[in-house]
């Protein structure tokens, strides 16, 4: 648990998935980033539902707070987390943080994937981020990049994402 005096904790969460075709065809999961579906012929592979923005804010608040990360908590090994949706595992930290009395002041997320283009989604994607974090949208910002073709994750083989957090003793 952190220092009682620390007025500020920053968390960096980070996660990549690799990226196969939908099945039957492959091992891809539906693509979800930060609870939202984003239409594509690839998804991510994982345990969970291998929602890689989820999994990076997770980890950046529970860095932020020095607890477990998620694997330690949420491991892959443990069949009750199969296909679970990591909204699950984003509450859990949220309770932990709120239970460590903080609160998170801001989220600043970049998502980098060669396609499909994070534009059209980053509305609903800040939108649904704030809510799960239950923070107003101006506290969530969602930045998409590409890997100019250079890569697992510019060759369209993967998604990586890298979240900043900033928590506030309440």
């Amino acid at each position: 648990m952190p220092a009682p005096h620390a007025a500020f904790r920053i968390g960096h969460g980070y996660d990549l998935h690799r990226l196969e075709p939908l099945a039957p065809a492959g091992e891809g999961r539906p693509l979800r980033l930060g609870g939202v579906e984003l239409a594509h012929d690839r998804g991510p592979v994982g345990h969970s539902d291998a929602d890689a923005l989820l999994h990076a804010i997770t980890d950046a608040i529970l860095g932020g707070l020095g607890e477990p990360d998620i694997g330690q908590l949420f491991p892959d090994t443990d069949p009750r987390h199969e296909a679970k949706d990591s909204a699950v595992f984003l509450a859990e930290a949220v309770r932990r943080a709120s239970e460590a009395e903080y609160a998170l002041v801001n989220l600043d997320a970049t998502v980098i994937l060669e396609r499909p283009r994070l534009l059209p989604h980053k509305a609903a994607i800040r939108a649904n981020l704030a809510r799960l974090l239950a923070v107003p949208e101006t506290a969530i910002n969602v930045k998409g990049k590409t890997h100019e073709r250079v890569d697992a994750v510019g060759e369209g083989r993967a998604v990586e994402v890298h979240a900043v957090v900033l928590l506030a003793r309440r």
